[in-house]
C-alpha cells in the first residue's frame, strides 16, 4: 500500500502545479497561407529600395484608414502606390562608386554616361580624373528589364496588402480575392528568376547589400 501511494504522490503533485503537457493545436490552412504569404512578401520586399517600401509601409496604414475607405482615402493610396512605383524606377538605374579621391558618389544612369549628384567640381579634367570614364555606367536593355521586373514587385507587394485590397477592392469576389493572396507568391518566383538568370551589376541608392564600385 505504502508502495502505491509513493508511486501516486508525484501524479497529484503534477497535476496539482498544472505542468502537465498540452499539444497545441495544429495550424488551420488560412493562417499557413498568411504565414505564407507575409514570408514572400518580405522576401520580396529585398529586392525593392528600402526608402520606398518603408516609406509605403509607414503611409498606407493612414491612407487606407486600416482598409475602411472613403473616397479621399483612395485617391491618398493611390497617388503613394504611384509615387513609390515611379520611385522603384528611379533608384533601379541609380549607381554609386567611390572616386580616385575616395570619396563616395552618386548618379543616375543615362543613355551617355552615369550623371553624378554629388560632385561639384567645375573642371571637366579633374573630373574625369576622379570619376573616371563613365560611359561604362550608361543605360543597358538590361536597365530597362530590372526596372520593369522591379515595379511589377512592389506593385504586387502593394496590392498584396489586406488594407489596400478592401480599400480599392471592396466588392471583389473570392476568385479576385485568392488572386490577390497568390499573386506575391507568383511574382516571387519570376522575379528571382530573372534576378538570378539576369543580374545586375548596379550599385543604386536604397539597396541593401551593395557595396559601391571603386575607380
Amino acid at each position: 500500500m505504502a508502495a502505491s501511494s509513493s508511486t501516486r504522490m508525484p501524479e497529484s503533485r503534477e497535476t496539482e502545479e498544472g505542468h502537465v503537457a498540452r499539444a497545441s493545436p495544429p495550424p488551420t490552412p488560412t493562417t499557413l497561407v498568411i504565414d505564407k504569404t507575409l514570408s514572400t512578401a518580405a522576401n520580396l520586399a529585398q529586392l525593392l529600395p528600402t526608402g520606398t517600401v518603408l516609406a509605403f509601409q509607414a503611409l498606407a496604414p493612414s491612407f487606407t484608414r486600416g482598409g475602411v475607405c472613403y473616397a479621399s482615402n483612395r485617391c491618398l493610396i493611390s497617388v503613394l502606390i504611384a509615387l513609390d512605383a515611379v520611385s522603384c524606377a528611379f533608384f533601379s538605374i541609380t549607381d554609386s562608386l567611390v572616386g580616385a579621391d575616395n570619396k563616395l558618389y552618386y548618379g543616375v544612369a543615362t543613355l551617355r554616361s552615369l550623371y553624378v549628384f554629388n560632385y561639384n567640381g567645375a573642371d571637366e579634367e579633374v573630373r574625369r580624373r576622379v570619376l573616371g570614364d563613365l560611359v561604362e555606367y550608361r543605360l543597358r536593355p538590361l536597365d530597362c528589364v530590372h526596372v520593369v521586373v522591379t515595379v511589377l514587385v512592389f506593385l504586387t507587394i502593394a496590392f498584396g496588402d489586406a488594407m489596400v485590397q478592401n480599400c480599392l477592392f471592396p466588392d471583389a469576389g473570392p476568385n479576385a480575392r485568392e488572386l490577390l493572396v497568390n499573386l506575391p507568391l507568383g511574382a516571387g518566383v519570376v522575379s528571382t528568376l530573372v534576378f538570378m538568370l539576369f543580374p545586375t551589376s548596379r550599385k543604386g541608392i536604397g539597396y541593401t547589400n551593395t557595396a559601391p564600385t571603386s575607380q
